[in-house]
């Protein structure tokens, strides 16, 4: 597959012939390992979550004490002391669920158990991924507000190692110039959230923007821009929740290419 190499400016300046874009789209595999690669539940609670009394001091359970609650006729769930005076407290039920501020009943687990994928089942899962995020089609289903405009781009886009060294008015430039009509989902935005997620921890939300995958030894960073190294890509990278807008360097491709084919 031919590849057209872009410069500074936005224009062909050569051409570049690689495999990597030409394995069949296999959106089972791809969402497979998508799956398996997430490490952290993110509706987790906190570790010490309904634990924290804004009270002071808990109640004590020990049996013959005569600060416990033994022979008083209480239920015996936890409480937390509100007040004391001498030998009179007045308590209320803290830290379990059923209670007011108390912690959540059967939570989502914090932490995901790993699961292994198959060397060959995740090698192809990269390269179907690879050719997923080349696929316009495959991509205005992502990002929906591209879906009745006419956007003209020849995927996958790969830009000339320079562009690294462009500051950030020339960079953003040649990403208009480059992305035309796509280039307004480039650019990550926060947004505040409209419904009651707001209330739920989940305040703002933020759009997946453009993806900048450089080589190893390249170094590029810039807000509202994801960058990421090829030896740290993976495929929920690229295949989240649909194909995401891509963009390569010469180097990267190169790398990729070393990588992917020293694991058939």
């Amino acid at each position: 597959m031919k590849i057209n190499v872009l410069d500074t400016q936005g224009k062909k300046v050569k051409e570049i012939t690689t495999d990597l874009f030409e394995e069949p789209i296999r959106q089972d595999i791809i969402f497979k390992v998508v799956e398996a690669e997430k490490t952290r539940q993110p509706y987790k609670p906190k570790q010490y979550a309904g634990m924290a009394n804004s009270a002071s001091g808990s109640v004590m359970h020990t049996r013959h004490d005569w600060k416990s609650d033994r022979g008083k006729g209480m239920s015996r769930f936890p409480k937390k002391k509100m007040w004391r005076r001498g030998t009179q407290f007045s308590w209320v039920g803290a830290i379990i669920p059923s209670v007011r501020g108390g912690r959540r009943a059967h939570p989502p687990h914090g932490n995901i158990p790993e699961h292994k994928i198959n060397k060959k089942e995740l090698v192809k899962a990269l390269l179907s991924s690879l050719t997923y995020v080349s696929n316009l089609e495959e991509i205005k289903k992502k990002y929906t507000s591209l879906s009745e405009k006419r956007i003209d781009l020849k995927l996958p886009l790969v830009v000339e190692d320079k562009v690294l060294k462009l500051k950030t008015k020339e960079l953003l430039q040649l990403l208009r110039t480059i992305l035309g009509e796509a280039y307004n989902i480039a650019i990550q935005k926060k947004t505040t959230r409209a419904g009651i997620g707001k209330l739920r921890g989940r305040r703002h939300k933020r759009n997946a923007g453009l993806l900048f995958v450089i080589s190893n030894e390249e170094s590029f960073k810039i807000t509202g821009i994801d960058t990421i190294k090829v030896n740290e890509l993976q495929v929920g990278d690229l295949a989240s929740g649909g194909a995401r807008l891509v963009m390569f360097t010469e180097k990267a491709i190169k790398e990729l290419e070393k990588l992917i084919g020293g694991k058939k």
